[in-house]
């Protein structure tokens, strides 16, 4: 399948608003990837695939989430979460790709990790931060983003803990491992 192919498949299987913020996060991506030395063209890719399993039924997202087999203690966490890991096997199983660079920047784009590669954090701020975001601070992260990808995806990490606290939510445990990570290897 070529990557046409792929963006047709994939822009098939959501709405039109969201394919709109799957635009923003390529866009956004390639840029990060260029001001700080990823590769674009990995970039490019999560990017596309990032939301590809994010308007599944949440049965179909356990369902590739169980046959992957990897990580099934996030079935245990919301399931905003889910699309994540199944858009990742789904990536490889469906499209093709085994680059596992741009599989693991799929798998956490909306968690984050401790040790995230670059991909993976130029992946998961683009998503945090592309032009179609509108939410308090997101201004000071794209401000950060110009000078310091670690600052920018630590405040962005730390304005999404703040929310789920003031929602009382639970707070996946890779989400503030990476907060924490960013903080103890600068």
């Amino acid at each position: 399948m070529d990557k046409q192919q792929m963006i047709e498949s994939i822009r098939s299987g959501m709405p039109e608003r969201r394919w709109q913020h799957v635009q923003g996060v390529i866009s956004t991506a390639i840029v990060l990837a260029k001001r700080f030395g990823a590769d674009p063209d990995k970039a490019e890719l999560a990017a596309i695939l990032h939301d590809l399993a994010k308007y599944w039924p949440v049965d179909r997202m356990e369902e590739a989430i169980r046959e992957e087999g990897a990580d099934l203690g996030i079935l245990s966490y919301d399931k905003e979460l889910w699309h994540a890991p199944a858009g990742a096997y789904i990536s490889r199983r469906d499209y093709g790709v085994t680059d596992i660079e741009v599989l693991d920047s799929v798998r956490y784009h909306t968690s984050g990790r401790a040790g995230m590669t670059l991909l993976d954090k130029v992946v998961c701020l683009a998503d945090y931060m592309e032009p179609g975001r509108d939410f308090p601070g997101v201004d000071g992260i794209r401000e950060l983003a110009e000078t310091d990808l670690d600052a920018a995806l630590r405040a962005g990490f730390d304005s999404t803990i703040r929310f789920l606290l003031e929602k009382g939510k639970v707070i996946y445990p890779l989400t503030l491992a990476a907060r924490n990570d960013l903080i103890r290897n600068p």
